[in-house]
């Protein structure tokens, strides 16, 4: 069995594959290629009327790095999960290098909802999102492509395309366009941490001057 280091994930990252896990009792990792790619294009992003209402009405806050893995255990906390031991213990060694970040939504003391995934260059590649919280993993997602935006990134890989991520904008391009993307995206440079933290007006705004 391949041993996986931090810098051969990386690694994979930069050409184009993921790592996945069958449960979270397997201790088989295995790389992940697919034909069509989920990504975010950062100008279509959008935020449903909906949603703006709830993001308004407000009563939760968001923070980024806070608390990196309470938001890596919430996308695990599933019937069915991709992340094992060996995946948890990766991510949070990309976190401890400044490879991999997290954006928490919490409600008072009480996390959430929440996003972690995987920063090179201008690309960032979202590993999971989940929601405690009726609409948190969308307020989360929201947030995050703010910050990708207002960051600097040119890449946002959801890897699969969801209905749930299908409606918020995302959309499937072909393995070749998506290294094409990838190729322009890790030769650049972008900050995640950088952007402060906006209000939800500001979010709002934003999304409807870019769609």
């Amino acid at each position: 069995m391949t041993v996986i280091s931090p810098e051969l994930l990386l690694h994979g990252y930069a050409i184009g594959v993921f790592p996945m896990a069958e449960h979270r009792d397997d201790p088989e990792i295995f790389w992940v290629d697919p034909k069509r790619r989920g990504v975010v294009p950062l100008d279509g992003f959008h935020i449903s009327r909906s949603l703006a209402r709830r993001m308004r009405r407000g009563g939760f806050t968001v923070t980024i790095d806070t608390d990196f893995t309470g938001v890596l255990d919430g996308c695990a906390d599933r019937a069915e999960t991709w992340i094992n031991d060996e995946i948890r213990a990766l991510y949070l060694d990309l976190h401890a290098r400044g490879h991999a970040h997290s954006l928490e939504v919490w409600e008072g003391e009480a996390l959430i909802g929440g996003v972690y995934g995987v920063v090179l260059g201008a690309a960032f590649f979202g590993e999971s999102m989940f929601s405690r919280r009726t609409d948190a993993s969308k307020i989360a997602l929201a947030y995050l492509v703010d910050r990708l935006r207002q960051g600097g990134f040119r890449l946002f890989d959801t890897q699969f395309l969801t209905d749930h991520l299908a409606s918020l904008g995302a959309v499937e391009i072909s393995r070749a366009e998506y290294h094409r993307q990838l190729s322009e995206a890790i030769e650049s440079e972008a900050d995640f941490t950088a952007p402060p933290t906006p209000s939800a007006q500001g979010v709002i705004q934003r999304s409807t001057q870019m769609s």
